[in-house]
């Protein structure tokens, strides 16, 4: 397996339901440098369409979707500004 794309930083959303892991992104996204990457882990399925509205909605480019090693979804944000 692949270690996949160098994130910066990788937020534990596991178990929280929406909106939290989206205002947890929300919170530290700042925590990062522009172009890097913060994934956030998410077991909320809600998850899958929540953090790219997001990023639509805050002008940051969401860069996909990979899995955890514990098979969770794992979101993708780049940092745009």
């Amino acid at each position: 397996m692949s270690a996949g794309p160098e994130v910066a930083l990788e937020l534990d959303c596991r178990g929280m339901l929406c909106p939290l892991p989206v205002i947890h992104l929300g919170r530290r996204i700042g925590e990062v440098a522009v172009g890097e990457l913060l994934a956030v882990v998410a077991t909320d399925v809600a998850a899958r369409t929540d953090v790219p509205a997001w990023c639509r909605m805050r002008g940051q480019e969401y860069a996909g979707e990979d899995t955890a090693p514990d098979g969770s979804p794992r979101y993708l944000v780049r940092r745009t500004a």
